[in-house]
């Protein structure tokens, strides 16, 4: 019995069962029925006494193979609908738990019933969609792993790449100036460049291991001022606008209540100032204000073509135009950006501008400003 599938298993207890319940149910009847008196009623209301066993034994076993013959066949259809009833869910349960074995996205128990087996298929359904919501993040998860590893590989050899200039350009001229060789005898000359060499090293090795730690820890949202901020992040820019003969405006909410990573927003938003102060002529103006749930900086300059803008926040890129370190940075401040924001989920844009000419930086903060 143990090796029978459930439905032959089924239906063979509950025949034992209603065969059992047959012959004690019969067998009662045949012990029983001669001990009983039969009253009959005549046509002149004489009533007669009978108490015959041989007479009442011999109609009861003239009917009895007629009535276990109907009864084994009505024990045995009996059996066979209620041992299908049960199965079938089962067995529809244990087909569809095999598709899902396969991981069939559409398969599903079906509930046809609000009893325990109605019940049982749906938990698997449930679970079953539990199952596919994390296999699909594990998935997201590991392409974001594989995204953030080809970054850090592509990182590190830009890296290696952008160091590489300056540092043998530093080691040739230390080089001639040891050897003596021609002008670079002139240590008065040579020495303050080469200095200065090492400091634009320091600045971009400092500038490298920063960018480095941008992902390794989470700062927890906290409440504060947009406004306030703001105000604070941009002052010190005001003032180099200013010696700069730059016009800097600042267009602020008296309050504006957000909840976010202020470090992170903070140093997104003085990197985007400073490439807006660092790339507006003498003259020109810089702006900075809200609009309802975004934050925008504009500065009037040249507009970049959209084919370069999106290479603008690849690591130690610099357009053609500012391709030089002295005019153009190191070529990290977007790539900072880019990284800060999306580590933060806000949506940003970088747009050219037609009246008057420059570019736009655009931060969309909704989700976390709180109304007051």
């Amino acid at each position: 019995m143990k090796r029978l599938k459930l439905f032959p298993k089924i239906f063979l207890y509950t025949l034992a069962i209603m065969l059992f319940i047959v012959v004690i149910s019969h067998g009662l009847i045949y012990l029983l029925a001669p001990q009983m008196q039969l009253a009959l009623s005549t046509r002149d209301n004489i009533v007669v006494s009978i108490n015959e066993a041989r007479f009442v034994t011999e109609a009861v076993a003239k009917a009895l193979p007629v009535s276990l013959g109907c009864s084994l066949l009505i024990s045995l259809v009996c059996s066979l609908l209620f041992s299908k009833a049960v199965t079938d869910p089962i067995k529809k349960i244990s087909a569809s738990t095999g598709k899902m074995m396969k991981l069939d996205r559409v398969a599903s128990c079906p509930v046809c019933s609000k009893d325990e087996i109605g019940i049982l298929a749906q938990n698997v359904n449930k679970l079953y969609s539990n199952l596919l919501s994390t296999i699909e993040h594990l998935e997201q998860e590991k392409v974001n792993v594989q995204d953030m590893e080809r970054a850090k590989v592509d990182f590190l050899r830009a890296a290696s790449h952008e160091l590489k200039t300056p540092v043998t350009a530093l080691n040739a001229t230390l080089e001639n100036m040891v050897l003596g060789v021609g002008k670079y005898q002139d240590y008065a000359v040579y020495l303050p460049e080469c200095k200065e060499m090492v400091e634009q090293l320091s600045g971009m090795i400092q500038e490298i291991l920063e960018t480095s730690k941008l992902n390794l820890t989470a700062e927890s949202p906290a409440r504060v001022d947009l406004s306030e901020l703001l105000t604070e992040l941009c002052e010190p820019y005001q003032l180099i606008a200013t010696a700069h003969q730059l016009t800097f405006s600042l267009y602020l909410p008296e309050q504006c209540p957000a909840v976010l990573p202020v470090g992170p927003f903070s140093k997104a938003v003085s990197n985007i100032v400073a490439n807006a102060v660092a790339y507006t002529e003498a003259g020109k103006a810089v702006s900075v204000y809200m609009d309802g749930d975004r934050l925008i900086i504009e500065n009037e300059c040249e507009p970049i073509p959209e084919s370069e803008v999106s290479r603008l926040f690849e690591p130690f890129y610099r357009p053609d135009f500012s391709r030089s370190r002295e005019d153009g940075g190191n070529g990290l401040g977007l790539y900072i950006v880019d990284t800060l924001l999306k580590s933060m989920n806000i949506p940003y844009s970088f747009e050219p501008l037609e009246t008057p000419l420059g570019m736009r930086f655009t931060i969309s903060i909704q989700p976390y400003i709180r109304k007051t």
